[in-house]
């Protein structure tokens, strides 16, 4: 009787393992299918680009995103066994990691949260926090960044379509 009620634990552990890692597969095939060149507007009207380019033999997907008055800011995404990760490279020199689980079906949206930080000094220095793409179709996305300095959060808004040849 043990026996067989170890043999279903492990049954039902592989079986959620297994779930949730095909949950990661499935949002990140829809962060693949981004590759390409976008265009935008941020929550106050400004004209916004972002681009998105497979890498390292299709294991990761590089963002690139421009914004008035910015320096380009780098975002690497990966798959890290039952979630996605990815590592943000700020003009403010530190370099966030976040990690989302996609929910069980059609991935509709992204939630990627903080998990520590190369280059932070402490956890009150400026930093991206909290980042969520929301996929309305294949040619429109919207992206909420969560930028946290001392406890206080601002989110910055873009509105992304993907420009025409890419």
């Amino acid at each position: 009787m043990k026996r067989a009620l170890l043999v279903l634990m492990v049954a039902m552990a592989t079986s959620i393992c297994f779930s949730a890692g095909s949950r990661a597969i499935a949002g990140f095939q829809k962060l693949q299918a981004l590759a390409g060149d976008w265009g935008g507007k941020d929550n106050e009207g400004n004209a916004v680009k972002t681009s998105f380019k497979l890498i390292a033999s299709n294991t990761a997907v590089m963002e690139t995103l421009s914004m008035p008055g910015m320096d380009e800011m780098v975002t690497l995404y990966s798959i890290d066994g039952d979630a996605i990760a990815l590592v943000h490279y700020c003009p403010t020199n530190n370099q966030p990691r976040m990690r989302a689980i996609p929910q069980p079906g059609d991935v509709k949206e992204l939630v990627f949260s903080f998990v520590g930080a190369g280059n932070l000094p402490n956890p009150a220095t400026g930093h991206e926090h909290k980042l969520i793409i929301e996929f309305q179709d294949k040619n429109h996305i919207t992206e909420k960044w969560t930028w946290r300095k001392n406890g206080k959060d601002t989110e910055m808004i873009f509105h992304f379509a993907r420009a025409n040849g890419s």
